[in-house]
């Protein structure tokens, strides 16, 4: 592929990107509203709509590898836009006739749910197909900055089609940009893939998946030093809006300009990563990382009054802004150094730990700030960000320039399964 197609292909891939990921957080204001407003739904029950728009990575987080790898990665993308398009035309659609109800939307979180896992890994492993691996740290920079920007832009764009359009019809815009991104990926060069006589047992290829990712020398600490970071993650996504609202007694207003900060600090960090790696290597700014986010989530909950807001609003992007240079950096990684076989079962393996781990913060020190409060919880969920750190300073990478740099042993990375690319 040519230096100027292979730049084509991947603005496209861009775009697509970008598209659903907009759709997805303008959903995820728009559902939960529907519910409200329309069905007039209990805490309870939006309890409910909430856990079905996250529970897919739990449930097939796993098996996400193997599905992307033995189907088109193309069309799974193409397939899973055009069904997340339908499920979210069938809200307003039953609306208008009178026929909507909770369990309605529940299936529909749990289509968009599902349909984005396997829309992720797919794309994740699209991309170093069509990128030359020297421009995979830099696009994926420009990749982790644009969702960086749908986080922040996505509610508040959301929020205003809600208010100009309804809750309902706001849904059909999402479908659109569904509709959008399907039409993007679809003019993608298909990704030419080996298909074996037999394919191996599903268990057989989630355990090489598995075994792979924990036995790596250098993935493996990135992997568990994630999955920490994640636990903290939990942490402020349930206690963060509690923490600044009955804790900090900040204005309703206020509290939408200081959550900015996260998106804020993530596209800073998006945008720094490629010169810190060049200049000082990709291992030393992981290690870097791991600092800021140790003075980002002590930050986060100090203070009362405006030293309080200031002191949220500063330690929130710097442990975002950490954040992201860990996940950009051990991204790239994981796309140069997994065998093209196994990249989609890495990369999903990867998730579902990293993920799931964000969902057990959550319970936990939702559990501890019920008896002890917020700002002891968030202080608390430190220990979790120390210990990602020092996953990584005991590890082969405090000795490593670039993580590149390490290589590897052939009993930890050789495939026990032969499954042709």
């Amino acid at each position: 592929m040519s230096q100027g197609h292979s730049t084509g292909v991947f603005w496209r891939w861009w775009a697509a990107s970008a598209v659903s990921a907009t759709g997805s957080a303008v959903t995820a204001i728009a559902l939960p509203l529907t519910a409200l407003i329309a069905l007039n739904a209990n805490a309870f029950e939006m309890g409910v709509i909430s856990a079905a728009g996250s529970v897919a990575w739990l449930v097939i987080g796993l098996p996400a590898g193997v599905i992307v790898q033995r189907l088109p990665l193309r069309e799974i993308q193409v397939t899973t836009d055009l069904a997340r398009a339908v499920a979210l035309v069938s809200v307003p659609v039953t609306w208008w006739w009178g026929h909507l109800t909770l369990v309605h939307l529940v299936v529909v979180a749990l289509v968009i749910s599902f349909g984005t896992v396997l829309f992720d890994v797919a794309s994740e492993t699209f991309l170093p197909n069509v990128v030359e691996r020297d421009q995979l740290e830099s696009r994926n920079s420009l990749h982790s900055a644009t969702l960086a920007v749908t986080q922040v832009s996505g509610p508040s764009l959301g929020g205003v089609a809600v208010q100009l359009l309804g809750a309902v019809p706001t849904l059909l815009v999402d479908a659109l940009s569904y509709l959008g991104s399907a039409l993007l990926v679809r003019s993608l060069p298909a990704v030419a893939t080996g298909k074996p006589a037999s394919w191996p047992p599903v268990r057989a290829m989630i355990r090489e998946g598995w075994r792979f990712v924990s036995r790596h020398p250098v993935m493996a600490p990135c992997t568990w030093s994630a999955t920490a970071l994640c636990v903290a993650c939990g942490a402020q996504i349930a206690l963060v809006p509690l923490h600044l609202v009955r804790t900090l007694h900040a204005p309703l207003g206020l509290v939408g300009v200081l959550l900015a900060a996260e998106g804020i600090g993530s596209l800073v960090g998006a945008a720094m990563t490629p010169r810190l790696t060049g200049r000082f290597g990709s291992a030393r700014v992981l290690l870097l990382s791991g600092v800021v986010c140790i003075v980002g989530a002590v930050l986060v909950p100090l203070g009362s009054g405006v030293m309080g807001y200031l002191s949220f609003a500063v330690g929130s992007a710097l442990f975002n802004g950490g954040l992201v240079l860990l996940s950009i950096v051990t991204r790239t990684y994981r796309q140069v150094a997994s065998p093209p076989e196994l990249l989609s079962r890495v990369m999903a393996t990867v998730r579902f730990v990293t993920w799931g781990a964000v969902t057990v913060g959550g319970l936990v020190f939702g559990a501890l700030a019920g008896f002890y409060g917020s700002e002891v919880a968030l202080l608390t969920s430190v220990v979790a960000v120390m210990a990602a750190a020092l996953i990584l300073v005991f590890s082969p990478i405090r000795s490593l320039r670039d993580l590149t740099d390490h290589p590897g042993r052939a009993s930890d990375t050789q495939p026990d399964i032969n499954v042709p690319a």
